[in-house]
């Protein structure tokens, strides 16, 4: 995040993979184009074989998430420890990685695979179903690696228990998929998880503008925001009512900020107090929100649909705040990898953990509460350093790919 690369899958051929990637376009739209178009898929839902997610007889179903675990085939081992003991603690039905899985350093596509291992294999081989969104350091590794996020995502859908759906064909962004979750009470969707991949870094300019002194990352496209109002229309058209749902995206919208601040061109601290007391802001804000130079209009569009109750981020590692805006939720989850960077000197990892969600079912509604896990209370040591570890074996099937 902090540490931008400038390299894009705009402006790389990658091989091996889908071909040219950033093949120049004659007017200005062309430099806000999509960011690629991988392939197929006719919805964004998980493959016919992946596992099926349902509420428990009583009523509750909870997902973790974890965010930027961000490291290479070295994963700092306490990453992988901080997941286990999640998993092992929380016994959680769904487990979400939400962006920057991986990052620069990885020289091969093995180092790609085993680093993606490293940190899904917790997951995979306790039987928990699992998937990821994308990043903005995904693709750090791939030019030296050859391996862009269109792979990756075949290697992801290699696992028995991942939940990424294939690309969804003329849609920008990679493996954007809509999981659901089935009532305990019969066969019927109860509640929808909208995985969306926000991007990397924003274009070097659009109509020969730059974005000097704006935000550089990237930001949900317009037809993005299409695409999940039209799925939630025919969702709403095909039950008969909307289908409640939280969203995950890697990198923050704008309304993270305002909320957080109370208005849009408010920074002090009577200004934030005023914010975290009407949006009722539980947790902390140690870096800027990085949210890129464009407002995509996601969060309209979710006010006008009224379906999706929350909208989870990562990105910015060190905050872990959320709160009620205007009747949706809006948070982040804390950076997961100890590889990656953290609170400054001696306190680098105390912010390292995982967002718990535990729904229960009532009715057609959806309650939804949320609790950050901290490897400070699971007995993981925290020194300011860094710990590496060897790559866990990849299973016969995942060296195959």
């Amino acid at each position: 995040m902090t540490e931008k690369l400038p390299v894009s899958r705009r402006t790389i051929l990658t091989a091996g993979g889908l071909g040219v990637l950033g093949a120049a376009l004659p007017t200005a739209a062309a430099n806000a184009a999509p960011r690629d178009v991988p392939r197929m898929s006719p919805a964004g839902s998980p493959r016919a074989t992946a596992p099926t997610l349902t509420f428990h007889p009583d009523g509750t179903f909870k997902l973790v998430q974890f965010n930027d675990t961000q490291d290479d085939e070295h994963t700092d081992r306490r990453t992988v420890e901080l997941i286990e003991k999640t998993l092992d603690s929380e016994q959680p039905d769904m487990v979400l990685i939400n962006g920057d899985v991986i990052t620069g350093g990885c020289e091969t596509r093995l180092a790609v695979k085993q680093a993606i291992n490293n940190v899904v294999w917790p997951m995979e081989s306790r039987g928990i179903p699992w998937a990821v969104t994308y990043g903005n350091h995904d693709e750090d590794s791939l030019p030296q690696s050859g391996v862009d996020e269109a792979m990756m995502l075949d290697f992801y859908r290699s696992y028995d228990h991942n939940l990424n759906a294939e690309s969804v064909a003329g849609l920008t962004g990679t493996g954007n998929t809509i999981v659901p979750i089935g009532s305990a009470a019969g066969a019927r969707e109860a509640f929808a998880l909208w995985l969306l991949d926000s991007g990397r870094y924003a274009p070097g300019t659009i109509a020969g503008q730059d974005f000097s002194g704006y935000p550089t990352w990237d930001w949900l496209r317009m037809d993005q925001v299409a695409w999940y109002r039209s799925e939630s229309q025919q969702l709403e058209q095909r039950l008969g009512r909307k289908l409640p749902g939280l969203m995950f995206i890697h990198i923050a919208l704008w309304e993270h900020r305002f909320m957080w601040w109370g208005g849009v061109d408010t920074r002090t601290e009577a200004d934030a107090a005023r914010g975290r007391a009407r949006h009722a802001i539980v947790g902390e804000r140690n870096e800027d929100e990085c949210p890129g130079p464009i407002n995509s209009g996601m969060f309209n569009a979710i006010l006008e649909r009224g379906d999706v109750k929350g909208v989870f981020v990562g990105h910015d590692h060190v905050n872990d705040y959320y709160g009620d805006y205007y009747g949706v939720l809006l948070g982040y989850a804390p950076g997961t990898g100890f590889g990656a960077y953290g609170l400054p000197g001696a306190e680098r990892n105390r912010m390292r953990g995982g967002r718990v969600f535990e729904l229960t079912e009532n009715g057609d509604e959806v309650q939804i509460a949320t609790r950050v896990v901290y490897a400070r209370d699971l007995g993981i040591d925290l020194t300011a350093n860094d710990q590496p570890m060897e790559p866990t074996p990849l299973a016969p099937k995942q060296e195959a790919v």
